[in-house]
């Protein structure tokens, strides 16, 4: 395409004379406008024949639990007054329930991946519930039971039984989604029951609060009720989970967000084989290495995961060290911490993988055993007390573990792990690096 443009182009600079130029540079014009249309995406003239085709795999979800219920506070007296028991008396009387458990409810969306049953939704969708009921596009419903969630992705994988093959959906390659794709949201909006909304893919790669995040952002329609509901590529395949959106009203502002299939397929495939995730665990603490970090460290680019601290683990047995930037990871470039998080978690446990290092201005590779991360996080109790900071004499930083306070103090969400940035020595190279109090070191 682009040899036609130039050569017309040059074709058009050699006509002589402008009676001749006119007509010959109008129909240039229409040839380069009926190319360049060809070949973008076009939109359907109608959206009803993909509807159709997905919607018998597509669910309404509805739970139900038990929930505390608080009495309205009542006057503040003072103690031993003589109204002290009248005021009890009365609120007795007006809320004899008291604090009883009251049974809730709540709503969400979900889709079928499997002729026998297995359904894939949000964690938070059926987190707590004592009941959980799916309610199917042509108004069968069954009750499901739990087959396993991460908290790290926000997945959850549920089971039905059924004495007939169910209909059910693929998982499609979120990696070759565009920005600028037509995509399809369907679910359970407000409960509303089965709607369909249409959008484009606004963004890729998008990470909201958690190590494993790699949500695709679209302006679809996503309201409360839409969480795990999939988001379609325009050939029925599930590209997405949706998950969240940012919305200052709490309804659908086009900023919606779906957790990636190529995310999500293995979690739950993980969840259908054992009931729990297992990913890979590396044991190191590592930073993104910025420009000024790659300079003082002569990196010729600026990219791969600074390595902060190794506490006990497959990477200390291995050899690799404070102040390493690994670059590569089985043969695949380490962009930064979420690319190498990523791969870590996505690697299987117990298996030998080649790391690329850079140390002491020269490129290395180790051989490291993966270990297994919910082992290892399971190793310390959650409710251990916090150690004390420890100081990095190789970076300038003193470091402390993550407590609940510090997430609390920093704005973080609970599932933040990592080691903190207490304080950095003036006359450190990480201060001159711009390295500050407050930051947050993850672990991979």
């Amino acid at each position: 395409m682009e040899e036609s443009v130039r050569i017309l182009v040059f074709s058009l600079q050699r006509v002589p004379g402008p009676a001749v130029l006119w007509p010959l540079a109008l129909g240039v014009a229409l040839f380069l406008a009926q190319a360049v249309a060809a070949t973008a995406q076009s939109r359907p003239d109608s959206f009803a024949d993909l509807a159709e085709k997905v919607s018998p795999a597509v669910v309404n979800i509805t739970t139900s639990a038990m929930v505390a219920t608080r009495m309205q506070p009542g006057p503040i007296v003072p103690e031993g007054s003589p109204f002290e028991e009248f005021f009890r008396d009365f609120m007795e009387r007006n809320n004899p329930d008291g604090n009883r458990p009251r049974r809730g409810q709540a709503l969400g969306s979900g889709f079928v991946i499997s002729g026998d049953g297995y359904i894939v939704t949000n964690r938070h969708v059926i987190q707590s519930a004592d009941k959980i009921l799916i309610e199917f596009f042509d108004g069968d419903e069954r009750e499901a039971e739990i087959v396993g969630t991460d908290a790290n992705t926000d997945l959850a994988l549920l089971k039905v039984e059924s004495d007939k093959p169910l209909k059910f959906l693929s998982w499609g390659d979120s990696e070759e989604t565009r920005v600028g794709d037509w995509v399809m949201a369907m679910g359970n909006p407000l409960g509303q029951g089965f709607s369909v909304s249409v959008g484009i893919v606004s963004a890729r790669g998008r990470a909201l609060a958690g190590s494993y995040d790699d949500f695709i952002q679209t302006d679809a329609a996503i309201n409360r009720g839409n969480s795990g509901g999939p988001l379609f590529n325009m050939d029925g395949e599930v590209i997405g989970v949706n998950t969240a959106i940012l919305s200052p009203t709490g309804g659908s502002i086009g900023i919606g967000f779906a957790m990636s299939a190529s995310v999500a397929e293995n979690v739950i495939k993980q969840l259908r084989d054992y009931g729990e995730t297992r990913r890979g665990w590396l044991g190191v603490r590592i930073q993104d290495v910025s420009d000024d970090l790659a300079e003082g460290l002569g990196l010729a680019e600026v990219r791969g995961a600074l390595v902060t601290d190794v506490p006990e683990g497959p990477a200390l047995e291995a050899g690799i060290e404070t102040g390493d930037v690994i670059l590569s990871f089985e043969g695949v470039e380490v962009d930064d911490t979420r690319s190498l998080v990523r791969q870590v978690g996505d690697a299987t446990v117990g298996k030998e993988v080649r790391i690329k290092v850079f140390r002491d201005g020269e490129f290395r590779t180790l051989m490291v055993t993966l270990g297994r991360r919910e082992d290892a996080e399971g190793a310390i109790p959650a409710s251990a007390d916090a150690t004390d900071p420890t100081f990095s004499e190789h970076l300038g930083l003193t470091l402390s573990e993550m407590t609940d306070a510090l997430r609390e103090q920093l704005g973080l969400p609970e599932t933040a792990e990592g080691l903190v940035v207490q304080d950095v020595a003036e006359d450190s190279s990480a201060c001159d690096k711009g390295r500050r109090a407050g930051a947050l070191i993850v672990e991979a």
